[in-house]
């Protein structure tokens, strides 16, 4: 497991088409989604402990979001075949298990998360209407990830902002989280 840190966001730079498949092989499009106020694209996986710690609070935040009216994917970039703990049936799984309620996506090439310059998971993108970029950081504020009740749910409040007004907050903390497992050709 190697810690790195998600670059600083580049706002407005547009986000990159895509249509990927969920574990039962529906395919989802990111074109469909931007009659959303907003979209979050999370790349998420299932070994990570990273991504385990939060599990259970991105499940309740992106309830919230999607009831609010932002779309939300999930997409798992590392190889599965190298981490099979990530393979398909796992995600289902794991999202069954955490009751994600968007749509967790198979990226089994790699190419979307090379596209979005993916590094680590988690590694939270949020998209205004127009497909700008806007925040990228992480699940919650740095303050307050000891004490889980006392979080500031920074992804939350920056994807309502989006939502509300196209433009994400000024200041804004990179994820965390272990590397995306590539495969090596």
């Amino acid at each position: 497991m190697v810690l790195l840190d998600t670059p600083v966001c580049t706002r407005d730079w547009q986000a990159p088409d895509f249509t990927l498949s969920d574990p039962t092989g529906r395919p989802v499009a990111l074109a469909d989604q931007w009659t959303a106020s907003a979209v979050l694209i999370a790349f998420i996986c299932n070994h990570c402990p990273y991504v385990q710690r939060i599990a259970n609070r991105l499940a309740t935040d992106t309830s919230a979001l999607l009831a609010d009216g932002i779309a939300v994917l999930g997409v798992m970039s590392n190889d599965y075949v190298a981490y099979p703990d990530d393979a398909p049936a796992a995600m289902f799984q794991f999202a069954q298990q955490h009751g994600f309620d968007f749509p967790y996506l198979v990226d089994a090439d790699q190419a979307v998360g090379r596209a979005y310059g993916a590094v680590c998971t988690p590694d939270f993108f949020g998209f205004n209407a127009r497909g700008q970029l806007q925040y990228r950081g992480r699940l919650d504020d740095a303050r307050a990830t000891e004490n889980p009740d006392q979080r500031i749910p920074e992804l939350r409040n920056a994807m309502r902002q989006i939502a509300k007004t196209g433009r994400g907050p000024d200041q804004q903390h990179p994820s965390i989280g272990c590397s995306i497992k590539w495969r090596l050709s």
